[in-house]
């Protein structure tokens, strides 16, 4: 009830406001803000035009009328007058067509009050929230694509390789959109893969899965953060890491778990670091003087082994002079 001014006068109540009350699909429903929800108990009207709308069944719960219609922006107007408030659930697209309508009705000058149109999210993405997008978009895909629904992990192998390659060659050379491509396309070949796990008969796993067990991982390789463990630098971080890490494999030598299928100054770097990081006392053999192939290769083992004492990635190191090489032919070819 509006109360009379000390003169006896009744005030304006004013034109009334638009609540545009967006959510996002990436929240389960009905779990709002509570200015939201303040905002919808105390609406004199609340409208949705989508009746399938996800947060219905649960504002219909919490006794929240709201009437299925598609709002236009003059029926709003009139709806508004004498200080209404009309909360309008926005559709998956923001409302685009109301929003333009009340513009053009704010422009034409017909009106010399139109209510207040105000914009407040009832929820917000948690960070990570667009990986949820990514999985349904790889469901949809695994089970409508005639090439992607009929792929093994066996047949994805190499496309992992191939995309980790183009992930390095964007960190070396400083492309950060080149950078924010190719994470996208490792991340992919990691939900891919575990949408195929999940139609593996005998022993399939989800997605969620991976996640969890990545998750319990990093939380047991952590003490120094979530345990009463000390790690002062990185140093004490990777040998508490490599400690835990051997007992979870029950480990007899630093060797176990290096593959061997990485690249050569890549498993001569891996092997040098184990035995460094060990203290042990092995040392880098040597080929006999008749011996040129193993020669070579044991030069190069004692090369990778240097670096990586001297905190240097040799395979970094070779394809930073092999890509310096190829600019010098190809400015020699010109």
């Amino acid at each position: 009830m509006t109360t009379p001014d000390t003169e006896g006068r009744t005030p304006d109540p004013g034109p009334g406001r638009i609540v545009l009350l967006t959510t996002s699909h990436r929240v389960a429903p009905g779990m709002l803000s509570w200015p939201a929800w303040q905002e919808l108990r105390g609406a004199d009207r609340v409208l949705s035009r989508d009746p399938g709308h996800p947060q219905l069944p649960y504002l219909k719960e919490a006794g929240v009328a709201v009437e299925t219609a598609a709002p236009r922006a003059a029926e709003l107007v009139t709806a508004c007058a004498g200080g209404h408030t009309v909360v309008v659930l926005a559709a998956a697209d923001g409302e685009p067509r109301l929003t333009e309508e009340l513009a053009a009705l704010a422009g034409s000058g017909r009106h010399a009050a139109l209510p207040a149109l105000e914009l407040l999210p009832g929820s917000y993405d948690l960070p990570g929230a667009r990986l949820l997008d990514l999985v349904q978009v790889m469901d949809r895909i695994r089970a409508e694509c005639p090439w992607a629904s009929t792929r093994t992990n066996e047949e994805l192998a190499r496309y992992g390789l191939e995309e980790t390659y183009e992930l390095i060659e964007a960190i070396e050379t400083g492309d950060r959109t080149e950078l924010r491509e190719e994470l996208g396309d490792v991340l992919l070949q990691v939900v891919f893969h575990a949408r195929i796990a999940e139609d593996d008969p005998e022993e399939p796993f989800s997605v969620d899965d991976v996640a969890a067990t990545i998750v319990e991982k990093l939380i047991r390789r952590h003490p120094h953060v979530f345990g009463d463990a000390h790690a002062e630098t990185p140093e004490d971080v990777k040998a508490l890491w490599l400690r835990t890490k051997a007992v979870e494999k029950g480990r007899t030598s630093v060797t176990d778990g290096v593959p061997l299928g990485q690249p050569g100054l890549a498993l001569a770097a891996k092997l040098a670091s184990r035995v460094r990081m060990a203290g042990l006392p092995v040392e880098l053999p040597t080929a006999p003087p008749d011996d040129r192939h193993r020669g070579y290769g044991y030069r190069l083992l004692a090369l990778a082994a240097e670096a990586e004492a001297a905190g240097i990635d040799p395979e970094t190191a070779l394809r930073t002079a092999a890509r310096t090489y190829r600019t010098t032919i190809r400015a020699t070819e010109s």
